[in-house]
């Protein structure tokens, strides 16, 4: 590895840095990071913030205080610059107009829109153009817009706590009034962090009806997902929390309507309601990502028609004895173990 790579691992790492900060609220844009260098000094560095709003590239060249060193410049941009008129202006003609001396980028954009067109608009203006640098940090960075883009789904992360002895729920009749949890409180603030980065949250109507759950982030500043619940007959009660306190909520449904629900509850009526065709659903909206917290039925279908890409296991330091047993997931690689007080979470990813 030679000098001038060193240094453009080393930007790249910032560009990447920057670009996580946009968080959710850029989907279904990815994540996108720039730093702009001369003469080894960052000069300006910007990310994408909101989607609808300035690119990275825009945000790092409004930051340069003299422009007119643009031209000796190298920009870093941790995703190939757009070439399309969306919300925006195309970024590639950007770094065109202000003929950046050389440009580096982690990895070619997906979108059909994109790939490989901006980085071919940028040669061919006569500016030298580095692929490469740190792209699986940036696949991984943006592995959602890349799922969404590459296999015409949302990226699908399951989640599910279980007991010591394997049991993720009380029978009903085991079931005692604000005694159930599994876990330790603390782990609270794993669950809405992992939330707090997801579009959409899912579960099934038994979830609602059995643990009234808010299904939004309160422990830690961040935003809440979209709520999908799954109710193929309408049998979710009408009271819940989640029908009640007026953020989004989407029922997925058999029927034509369902009229004991809050006209702010959209219901969308599937004529079959499985995995495919919800993901389906959530691809026609936009939605890059959604975290399934439902229970065995929810997270079983999932599992057995193979559409998860990363799980959760939570293990509490209880038991039940006896229960409605976890789901056993297939086709897994164990990542990490990590104890919280006295309980344990297992993260795996999809082979």
């Amino acid at each position: 590895m030679n000098e001038q790579e060193i240094k453009d691992i080393q930007y790249m790492h910032r560009a990447l840095q920057l670009a996580e900060f946009g968080g959710v609220q850029v989907a279904p844009n990815p994540m996108v990071g720039a730093v702009i260098v001369c003469d080894d000094k960052i000069i300006g560095e910007g990310y994408h913030q909101k989607y609808g709003e300035a690119h990275a590239e825009v945000h790092a060249v409004q930051s340069v205080k003299d422009i007119s060193l643009l031209s000796q410049a190298t920009i870093y941009v941790t995703l190939e610059p757009c070439a399309h008129h969306g919300k925006t202006p195309p970024c590639a003609d950007l770094i065109v107009r202000h003929h950046f001396k050389r440009v580096v980028v982690a990895c070619r954009d997906i979108n059909p829109k994109v790939s490989g067109k901006g980085i071919q608009h940028i040669k061919d203006a006569g500016i030298e153009v580095t692929e490469g640098i740190l792209e699986k940090e940036a696949r991984e960075l943006n592995k959602r817009f890349f799922t969404f883009h590459g296999k015409g789904r949302p990226f699908v992360i399951l989640k599910w706590a279980e007991t010591q002895d394997g049991f993720m729920d009380r029978l009903p009749e085991d079931r005692k009034e604000g005694i159930n949890w599994i876990t330790h409180s603390r782990m609270k603030l794993y669950v809405h962090t992992w939330r707090s980065k997801e579009q959409a949250i899912l579960v099934g109507w038994k979830t609602i009806n059995n643990d009234n759950p808010q299904l939004n982030v309160r422990k830690i500043a961040g935003s809440s997902p979209l709520r999908f619940i799954i109710d193929p007959h309408g049998k979710s009660n009408p009271d819940a929390t989640v029908f009640k306190d007026g953020n989004p909520t989407f029922v997925f449904t058999t029927k034509t309507s369902l009229p004991d629900l809050p006209s702010t509850v959209e219901t969308i009526t599937l004529p079959i309601i499985n995995s495919l065709t919800i993901l389906h659903e959530l691809y026609k909206r936009n939605i890059l990502s959604v975290f399934i917290e439902g229970g065995k039925q929810t997270l079983e279908h999932f599992i057995e028609e193979d559409y998860w890409d990363e799980a959760y296991q939570l293990i509490g330091n209880t038991t039940f004895t006896r229960g409605v047993p976890a789901p056993t997931l297939k086709n897994r690689i164990f990542i990490t173990f990590e104890s919280v007080e006295n309980d344990f979470i297992q993260y795996f990813i999809h082979i």
